[in-house]
């Protein structure tokens, strides 16, 4: 696991002020020792006063990997889960301001979340709140957001019939942290998390940026200045509402964005400029991991439901491949020296994530309730039918996809600071059970997962270290994942672009493939990279695999030698395809 640095700014590598220090960072053996209230729960995998007995398959194998690397005692040191001096069932706020270091920014809790779940207040979608945070709880989850689509009922009614819900999902599962978001018909665009910070405006503000600024609810889904216009102004809504101290914190990350291609690089660009603080990011795996899985009942459908082509609003300079998965990640990500390298050659702070988008489970034997939504704001309890539905495309939250986000304590305002500064890396199935990535040398404090490290020494090398507590108990599909291959992806930071549209990045490349072994001392696996005497700006990130399934990238074999293979329509099993991708790291060499 990774030990902390400070808070990055939300502004871009290449316009960071180099005379800020960074705290040192620490690799998978440190155990940092601070203290912790014990009258506030932990996540349980974390709580050596929760016997082995009580912990589920996943918990269980989350604290085998801790004790291993030897940083069980680290994650036991987190603060409470609203924050000091506040109650955990509270609905009373955050307690620790956002972007604030805890008390000793040498740890860092490693939580793994999901901020993309639908319930029976989504017209789609059909489980109760307290089903998804109980199965969130028990596959290993220690952070969560209930997402329900924007819609007129929603609105007016299911925000605030999700709200007492939410607060008594907090009250029954006090060692998960349950966010209130929704999600957003972005005008002119595709659909986004927004997500707010527990405390007293928080219904106000979702209610009120809804009813303003939702696509659907304001006749503003088709393309055009007028519509992007108003998706910009609901995200400066979000971060003024923030600055006012209406909501302690807001944050967007943009849902499944190639999927029907509405999101184009410009309006990216722009989400992100106009709102730094809140726009920080997109799915780099969707949801929906199920809907591919072969059998009869999926023979047309793409992983995520990527299975679409170019309609009137898409974005008419994307390729056809850009409609498909690839290893199960939206082609934004994975294709090497595409979109999202695009950006961050830009130098801008903008991070993947992944998550369920869960609203009906494979094979599971529930159906959607008969209540009306639209008069009700509710489609009411969900049906037991008695057989398996195998048309549904969706995992439980937490049973296959995982966002690992590093935070200073176990609060609201520490996960949400630690999105913002893109401390997360994402895994499928289970890949892997801890990941710490390190950038030093050259007389630059270290950092980690979405710092920027600042060099000073010219001439001298900079080092990346990565350790991998690799997997050694069965996932929810009842194996034991194999990590064959560690690539790591370069390239150069060159500033901003003139044209907005720019979806490549030429200079970034996989510059090493690193064959990963079957046993390693520990059962962590470590690896030492020399980055070289760089004198210009660059960012480095990780991309992990079993290795089953690859193909050369789309940008051909100097590029990218062995990515993700291509999803087919059908016939796409998520278990026999895992990957794990981390967020970069900036190095910035001082002038």
């Amino acid at each position: 696991m990774l030990h902390g640095e400070r808070e990055p700014p939300t502004e871009d590598p290449l316009n960071h002020d180099h005379s800020h220090p960074q705290d040192h960072v620490h690799g998978l053996g440190s155990s940092h020792h601070h203290g912790h209230d014990p009258s506030q729960p932990l996540p349980a995998a974390l709580d050596l006063s929760v016997p082995e007995a009580e912990l589920s398959a996943g918990q269980l194998g989350r604290r085998s990997f801790l004790r291993r690397a030897g940083l069980l005692g680290a994650a036991t040191a987190g603060a409470t889960a609203l924050g000091t001096g506040a109650a955990a069932a509270s609905d009373s706020g955050t307690g620790r301001a956002p972007g604030r270091p805890g008390s000793d920014p040498q740890d860092l809790l490693w939580l793994a979340g999901d901020h993309h779940i639908h319930t029976n207040h989504s017209p789609d979608a059909q489980y109760l709140v307290s089903q998804q945070v109980n199965k969130a709880s028990q596959y290993g989850l220690d952070w969560m957001v209930i997402t329900d689509h924007g819609t007129i009922g929603h609105q007016k009614l299911g925000v605030e019939l999700t709200h007492p819900e939410i607060v008594q999902a907090r009250v029954d599962n006090a060692r998960t942290l349950v966010f209130q978001g929704f999600e957003w018909n972005i005008p002119a665009a595709e659909h986004g998390t927004v997500i707010v910070a527990p405390g007293n405006g928080d219904v106000a503000v979702l209610k009120e940026f809804e009813g303003s600024f939702d696509g659907a609810l304001n006749n503003a889904t088709a393309t055009g200045e007028a519509n992007e216009a108003l998706a910009r102004k609901g995200l400066v809504f979000l971060q003024t509402s923030v600055d006012q101290k209406r909501v302690s914190d807001a944050l967007f990350l943009a849902n499944h964005p190639a999927r029907n291609g509405l999101d184009s690089p410009h309006e990216i660009r722009g989400w992100r400029d106009a709102a730094p603080k809140v726009a920080v990011g997109f799915e780099g795996a969707p949801g929906h991991q199920a809907a591919a899985t072969a059998v009869p009942e999926h023979a047309t459908n793409g992983r995520g439901y990527y299975s679409n082509k170019p309609g009137v609003n898409s974005f008419p300079g994307y390729p056809l491949e850009s409609y498909v998965t690839y290893g199960g990640f939206d082609w934004m990500t994975a294709t090497v020296g595409g979109l999202w390298d695009s950006l961050l050659a830009e130098g801008k702070n903008w991070w993947i994530s992944a998550n369920s988008d869960s609203h009906q489970v494979y094979n599971d034997t529930f159906k959607p309730g008969a209540q009306d939504l639209a008069t009700t704001g509710s489609r009411g309890a969900p049906v037991d039918t008695g057989a398996p539905i195998a048309s549904y495309g969706d995992f439980w939250p937490g049973y296959y996809s995982s966002t690992v986000v590093g935070a200073t304590d176990f609060s609201y305002g520490a996960v949400m600071a630690g999105i913002r500064a893109g401390r997360m890396y994402v895994v499928h199935g289970g890949l892997i059970g801890a990941l710490s990535v390190q950038v030093s040398g050259a007389g630059a404090v270290p950092g980690t997962l979405g710092s920027t490290v600042v060099p000073t020494q010219r001439g001298r090398r900079v080092t990346l270290q990565v350790d991998i507590a690799l997997a050694d108990r069965p996932n929810y599909h009842g194996e034991v994942p194999v990590l064959k291959k560690l690539d790591v992806v370069v390239g150069a930071v060159t500033g901003p672009v003139s044209d907005r549209d720019t979806l490549a990045a030429p200079q970034t490349s996989v510059v090493k493939t690193v064959e990963v072994p079957a046993k390693a001392p520990g059962n962590v696996f470590s690896f030492t990279y020399d980055l070289g005497a760089r004198r210009d700006p660059f960012y480095v990130r990780l991309r992990g695999s079993d290795g089953r399934r690859t193909a050369v990238g789309l940008k051909g074999a100097s590029v990218d030698p062995s990515g993700p293979k291509v999803d087919a329509l059908g016939n796409a099993d998520p278990w026999a395809d895992l990957w794990f991708y981390s967020n970069p790291i900036f190095v910035v060499p001082s002038r």
